[in-house]
């Protein structure tokens, strides 16, 4: 037990400085290679805080642990929306754009949506069992090209978009780092998938409760560290962009490339968390028009934090 938990936390410090490094020789590349820095900003940064993830759910998909895939994903959505927004708006209040009031907050309450509609096969066909099907996931799939495109164009018309700040490494560094960075990801994500299993079969929670809570977080740490640092320099922006982004990615990217592996059976007790993620976009979306305008404010980062704490406590008892 105690060494799966080393290495448990071994495997999230190896996945997530292997993200990092990806992230920052990738960029470094694509800079000398003359690609635009809003392009490397939406792609290679934006994949990159959602490449912890990415790695553990195919990990998981391809050993068959089908709970840790969904808990993983849900887990990570509700953390970010009720436990990062939370605890950035009580440092400082978070101001919205347009754009994201309007466009991304309202798609990633519609991701959350989509996966309640994909996933409810009895409620919605009356057939048994529930099942994301490849055909589910690839639409998931095209979902995301849309989004994609969608950031793109937005970008390409935003004369204002600040310039990504990149590693200056010579080329032959950074293809060691890219490597590196790939071999850490690989690491760090066999070593949470395989120790998050062991630590559950030992305590007598599910994969789902592993993955809704441990794994979850973990695989967030980077999304809750970015956060941080934007709120403290008052990059308000980047704070709520950043985590309504990663919802997005969670599910429609991450949550289709997933369910293509192999088809994710839905346990009963997993809708109860599908309802939890609809919640916390929904309250997101609602608390952007309270109080001062398009803001969220300290006392709805308390309620987004209070309400992760009981849903915490509920899985856990």
């Amino acid at each position: 037990m105690l060494l799966n938990i080393i290495l448990l936390l071994i495997g999230f410090v190896v996945l997530i400085f292997g993200a990092t490094k990806l992230v920052d020789a990738a960029s470094s590349l694509a800079a000398r290679l003359g690609v635009p820095s809003i392009v490397i900003g939406l792609t290679i940064v934006a994949f990159g805080t959602s490449a912890p993830e990415l790695v553990v759910n195919v990990f998981a998909a391809t050993t068959g642990s089908t709970e840790m895939v969904l808990g993983n994903v849900l887990g990570s959505n509700i953390f970010n929306v009720l436990g990062i927004l939370g605890i950035s708006a009580i440092i400082y209040p978070l101001t919205v754009k347009t754009n994201t009031t309007w466009l991304e907050i309202p798609l990633s309450l519609l991701a959350a949506i989509a996966v309640f509609i994909v996933a409810a096969d009895v409620l919605l066909d009356g057939t048994a069992p529930n099942i994301i099907t490849r055909s589910d996931a690839l639409t998931l799939l095209l979902f995301f090209l849309i989004f994609l495109v969608y950031n793109l164009m937005v970008a390409k018309g935003n004369t204002d978009e600040e310039m990504i700040s990149t590693e200056n490494y010579t080329v032959g560094k950074a293809v060691l780092f890219i490597i590196l960075g790939l071999a850490g990801l690989i690491l760090g994500g066999r070593l949470i998938v395989i120790n998050a299993v062991n630590i559950a079969e030992v305590i007598g929670l599910s994969e789902r409760v592993i993955g809704l809570t441990v794994v979850s977080i973990g695989t967030s740490l980077p999304e809750l560290a970015t956060s941080i640092i934007a709120v403290r320099k008052k990059n308000v922006d980047i704070a709520i962009g950043n985590v309504v982004g990663s919802n997005i990615f969670n599910i429609f990217l991450i949550l289709g490339i997933s369910g293509s592996i192999m088809p994710l059976h839905i346990a009963e007790a997993t809708f109860f968390d599908i309802l939890i993620n609809i919640l916390a976009g929904f309250l997101l979306f609602i608390f952007v028009f309270t109080g001062k305008g398009r803001q969220l404010e300290r006392w709805e980062g308390i309620v987004l934090v209070t309400l992760y704490v009981a849903y915490l406590i509920y899985l856990l008892t």
